[in-house]
């Protein structure tokens, strides 16, 4: 049998790298397209560079897109790249509607025009659901509420669009808010707990937030990219719904974030309106009933879980003792891992 050949955009980012350990695990020959950049950009794959193949590319220039595909010959395309920060739409929204909603035309036209056999993967987004009532599932109606949103939701429509109208087997996996030790600095999550561990080093003093009162459904990212492999090793091609079902506020996990790093959240943590949205997203709650049913997939790693598994990364990362719970429950509910370098 012939080795399954899988292309990447996005493939540094946090799902690109976890996606790309689980497919070497699996035995594909993995490929990945990088913007050309004066600084290094690699740094969630440095440890993995020398058995994956990377092309330089852009999700913005569809020649290069078609000749990536033509010269790979990938049996399967996973769409991860993106403007992802929600918040930055606002203030970029013609570039995100370029990067999130055009560039999911142009990788399946260089699909469909290398032959149409590859199968397609799509990143799609929970905030495409907006201000729906939870839970959200695939019949709930779309409302986006951000050039984010509006752009992610283009490139959900392309992909039923190419899968109906090309017989493409394309997917779109709509995955709710899906966090790791590899989560972007800018991402509320992110932010508060390296936040708090840069507190606890003594090289922050304090920590502002915007709006607390945001409910998100958090899952683990390495979870989250086995569904996307699963997506495509379906008989038909179908969207689904990726997430745990639980739901808390960005307020809930500060605390816990707080407690479990044990730092004052009345002395060190200020809150700043201005860094709301124009439009903000209340209520985000997976329905994954589907993705249970078909793939047999479900979420392992719950909310406490996750947040003292990144406290305890980011405590390591500025030089810190972990506190240990975290890493503790990583290895007991993963013991097989399929991620490296955490």
């Amino acid at each position: 049998m012939k080795t399954k050949k899988a292309l990447i955009t996005g493939i540094t980012g946090q799902d690109g790298s976890y996606l790309t350990e689980l497919l070497l695990k699996k035995g594909y020959e993995v490929h990945g397209i990088v913007r050309r950049s004066s600084s290094h950009n690699t740094g969630r794959i440095n440890h993995i560079n020398e058995k994956i193949k990377l092309h330089y590319g852009d999700v913005s220039d569809s020649d290069q897109l078609e000749n990536i595909v033509h010269h790979v010959k990938p049996q399967e395309v996973y769409n991860l790249a993106a403007q992802s920060q929600v918040r930055v739409s606002f203030d970029i929204p013609e570039y995100t509607g370029n990067i999130t909603g055009l560039g999911v035309t142009r990788v399946l036209e260089a699909i469909r025009r290398n032959g149409g056999t590859a199968k397609f993967y799509q990143a799609s987004s929970s905030e495409m659901f907006g201000d729906t009532p939870p839970t959200q599932s695939e019949s709930s109606k779309f409302n986006p509420l951000s050039p984010y949103a509006c752009a992610k939701l283009y490139g959900h429509h392309m992909v039923r669009n190419y899968r109906d109208g090309y017989n493409i087997f394309a997917v779109s996996g709509i995955l709710f808010n899906h966090e790791g030790c590899r989560r972007g600095e800018t991402f509320v999550t992110r932010k508060i707990t390296l936040g708090l561990a840069n507190i606890k080093a003594g090289k922050q003093k304090e920590l502002t937030l915007g709006n607390l009162q945001a409910r998100r459904d958090w899952g683990f990212a390495p979870e989250y990219v086995e569904a996307m492999w699963l997506m495509l090793q379906q008989i038909e091609p179908q969207d689904f719904v990726i997430g745990t079902g639980e739901t808390n506020t960005v307020e809930d996990f500060l605390k816990a974030a707080c407690a479990y790093a044990e730092v004052d959240i009345e002395k060190q943590v200020k809150y700043d309106q201005n860094l709301s949205r124009p439009n903000e997203v209340n209520v985000l709650q997976a329905s994954p009933i589907k993705a249970k049913r078909i793939l047999r997939w479900t979420a392992k790693i719950r909310f406490n879980d996750l947040v003292k598994i990144m406290i305890d990364s980011d405590f390591r990362a500025v030089g810190l003792k972990p506190i240990g719970e975290g890493d503790a429950i990583l290895a007991e509910k993963f013991t097989d891992k399929y991620w490296e370098g955490d």
